[in-house]
């Protein structure tokens, strides 16, 4: 991500969800989770959420105190297109394959930046279901500014223009996580390993794991998409926080 000026805040605010709104953009929502015991000294990894067609940004990022309440800052980003209301009574919403989500990205995460302390070599981006594909898009356009890439019952975006999916010097660096349900009729398991063998064969590092559960999120991918993020941070340096 580019340079962002390092003025975060040094207190300790709770852990929690907050909610901002981008400068110009007040429908581009940046929903927020906050880590227990924040550390403004310590650089977080930041986990940026895309949640699924008919979901919101509130709904996906409930996820992230079963994935770790210590680990991680993370937000939630909104997609374009809407969709009615949802049965608990908050709007819907889906990502539009004309979406710049690389730009709405990048401009909520440098606001994140310099609100919370982020390392801007550890940003990941988790899909849920067909969120995954706008995972996978911001990935591919912002190249090695993302850490790596985690598809939750997800697939990649089918190219609609003819033009090739990505170049191979987006992906030759990416690391990807694949959690696929054995038991998701939506999305066979013969199309996660076609992408899998479709990003391997680019250069990526691609882990493929399949779990059993049907479209939904289990608590196992959670623990091990927790496992494969700080399995790769500990490789480059000792992580500060325990994980949980």
């Amino acid at each position: 991500m580019p340079h962002t000026h390092s003025y975060w805040r040094t207190d300790r605010p709770a852990e929690g969800f907050y909610t901002t709104e981008l400068p110009f953009e007040p429908a581009q929502t940046v929903r927020t989770f906050l880590p227990e015991q924040y550390e403004p000294r310590y650089p977080y990894p930041l986990l940026v959420l895309f949640h699924p067609r008919g979901g919101n940004e509130e709904q996906v990022l409930r996820h992230v105190p079963r994935l770790s309440r210590r680990n991680f800052v993370a937000i939630s980003l909104r997609g374009s297109e809407t969709f009615g209301v949802r049965a608990d009574g908050r709007s819907a919403y889906g990502w539009g394959a004309a979406d710049d989500v690389a730009d709405y990205l990048t401009r909520a995460v440098e606001q994140t930046r310099r609100t919370y302390h982020i390392h801007s070599e550890r940003i990941y981006l988790v899909g849920v279901n067909e969120g995954a594909a706008a995972a996978y898009r911001a990935a591919f356009a912002l190249g090695d500014q993302i850490a790596g890439v985690a598809a939750l019952n997800g697939a990649l975006p089918r190219p609609t223009d003819g033009n090739p999916l990505f170049r191979l010097d987006q992906v030759r660096k990416l690391r990807v996580f694949m959690a696929h349900g054995a038991d998701n009729v939506a999305l066979p398991p013969a199309s996660i390993v076609r992408d899998h063998k479709l990003l391997y064969a680019a250069g990526a590092t691609v882990l493929r794991q399949t779990y059993d559960t049907t479209h939904r999120v289990h608590p196992d991918m959670l623990r091990d998409l927790n496992r494969w993020i700080i399995g790769h941070v500990n490789t480059t340096h000792e992580l500060l926080i325990p994980a949980k």
